[in-house]
């Protein structure tokens, strides 16, 4: 499935629910899906953003990916829960309506949409440092929007299974 199918497929499905399960923190610590949504739009910009950086640098870094980001790019994120560090983990939006999040879903497809095309035309060693996987380049910083997208599926899933608490259902 591509970047722009699996995004769509979350925005199509963002319309299966209310408002109340959209909102719905079932406990302490665990994001409602709306806070999920709003976690994957801000950090699809972001490495958008970064793919974005590396459009317009002019020196070439030729330093790489970490072993993690290797396997991650080869095999996926891997069936784990990650906790950001604290000062990384701010709570996610939980106020945007279904309307909202579905607009601002729309300006990561654009965003997509627009670079699908010239991503491969960036200088392959024109990079951007990522925290935890190294020196990316244009193309992998694209890509990471999908990796990203994926890995957070089973978290969509497990949010749903929660809204029974909600809906009794």
């Amino acid at each position: 499935m591509s970047e722009l199918r699996l995004i769509n497929t979350y925005k199509n499905e963002l319309q299966n629910y209310s408002l109340e399960q959209l909102r719905y923190i079932s406990e302490e610590g665990v994001w409602s899906i709306g806070q999920m949504y709003d976690h994957l739009i801000l950090v699809s910009h972001s490495y958008l953003d970064n793919m974005e950086t590396c459009s317009t640098l002019n020196e070439e870094q030729r330093l790489g990916k970490t072993e993690f980001a290797e396997r991650l790019f080869k095999f996926g994120f891997p069936p784990n829960k990650y906790k950001l560090p604290d000062e990384l983990n701010t709570p996610p939006n939980n106020s945007d309506s279904k309307e909202e999040l579905a607009s601002r879903i729309d300006q990561v497809i654009l965003r997509l949409n627009q670079w699908e095309s010239k991503v491969d035309d960036i200088i392959p060693n024109y990079k951007i440092e990522h925290i935890s996987f190294g020196w990316l380049n244009a193309r992998e910083w694209y890509d990471l929007v999908e990796l990203h997208l994926r890995h957070h599926l089973r978290q969509k899933d497990e949010l749903e299974q929660r809204l029974v608490d909600l809906t009794g259902v």
